[in-house]
């Protein structure tokens, strides 16, 4: 048995998984915990990450490894997304968090989260034959399963953030910004040419922004014992709580239930991805997923340590990219 402590630093947010894994390659999860740190912001064209942001995001970093000894976890896995990997300043940061907290970060490329983001779901929903969404701060990973095999994933660098800080206005969004943003998001699908592939088929989406949508159709619906993950909204609802959510000022937004009054001023930009690449390959139903990076790396932790089996991807069939500009 080990306690296995896993940090993802995304973008907007940073979380930690705490499990305890099983010699027969079953798991329990002890402690989730989260902060929305905005490791991004202020990021802009230059992709300098900002000091304030990194310095936030280092007293989580520090607050996490408490909580870690605290169970007494024997392996830490501290990971970072799109912000990181991004940033032209990404050794600053990395020095400056092993200084401060003797973590070594592992950097991620778009295709390790991707990957893991695919390990997660095969594993843990009855799906084939769709296309994954991760929807975070500063990037967006999309992955064609056809049957239960990854055959294709990229990572392109548009998320809650930066779309937000590039065209959006935080109170109320105008029509101009908002077709700017969304030209953007087609743009970046545009240079995806296998999407045409996954036409009709439904759409698994993950990340905090997505799961917006399924925690306000739970609210709206008053059916808050129906899990998360598993969840599922036709296009035409998903279209509705855009709406709602898009007419809606700052303050309008804060009171939404369901929606977190820590995500409202980037949560236009946050949904905006799924809303286009539902019209783009006319898709009919999202399933929403709360399993996703962490649970990812436990799979293949659990595969590497008990031998237990996990779903691989198609050896040479893969056409994968990291981020595209």
């Amino acid at each position: 048995m080990t306690v296995i402590a896993i940090m993802d630093l995304g973008s907007n947010s940073t979380r930690m998984t705490i499990s305890k894994v099983r010699s027969d390659g079953s798991y329990e999860v002890l402690q989730r915990s989260q902060s929305m740190v905005r490791l991004s912001e202020g990021m802009q064209s230059d992709k300098q990450l900002q000091e304030k942001a990194m310095d936030r995001t280092i007293e989580v970093m520090k607050e996490f490894m408490e909580t870690a000894k605290e169970f007494k976890a024997e392996k830490i896995v501290p990971t970072a997304t799109a912000a990181v990997r991004q940033a032209t300043n990404q050794q600053v940061f990395i020095d400056k968090l092993f200084k401060e907290t003797g973590l070594q970060l592992r950097v991620l490329t778009g295709l390790e989260e991707a990957h893991y983001d695919y390990l997660a779901i095969i594993n843990t929903l009855q799906v084939t034959d769709t296309l994954i969404i991760d929807t975070g701060g500063g990037s967006v990973e999309l992955i064609y399963v056809q049957g239960t095999h990854m055959v294709q994933a990229i990572s392109v660098p548009i998320g809650a953030v930066n779309l937000t800080e590039a065209y959006l206005e935080r109170d109320k969004i105008s029509a101009k910004a908002l077709f700017a943003a969304q030209l953007a998001v087609e743009r970046q699908f545009s240079n995806v040419p296998w999407l045409q592939n996954v036409r009709h088929l439904p759409i698994v989406a993950l990340g905090g922004s997505n799961r917006t949508f399924a925690k306000i159709s739970r609210r709206a619906r008053n059916v808050m014992d129906l899990p998360i993950h598993g969840y599922r909204l036709t296009a035409e609802e998903l279209f509705d709580i855009f709406a709602e959510v898009l007419v809606a000022d700052l303050d309008e937004r804060k009171k939404i239930p369901g929606l977190g009054k820590d995500r409202a001023d980037i949560i236009v930009g946050g949904m905006l991805p799924l809303i286009t690449a539902l019209q783009y390959v006319d898709a009919n139903q999202v399933i929403f997923s709360q399993a996703g990076l962490r649970e990812g790396i436990i799979f293949e932790y659990i595969m590497q340590q008990t031998g237990h089996a996990v779903v691989p991807p198609v050896p040479g069939d893969m056409t994968i990219d990291d981020d595209k500009n």
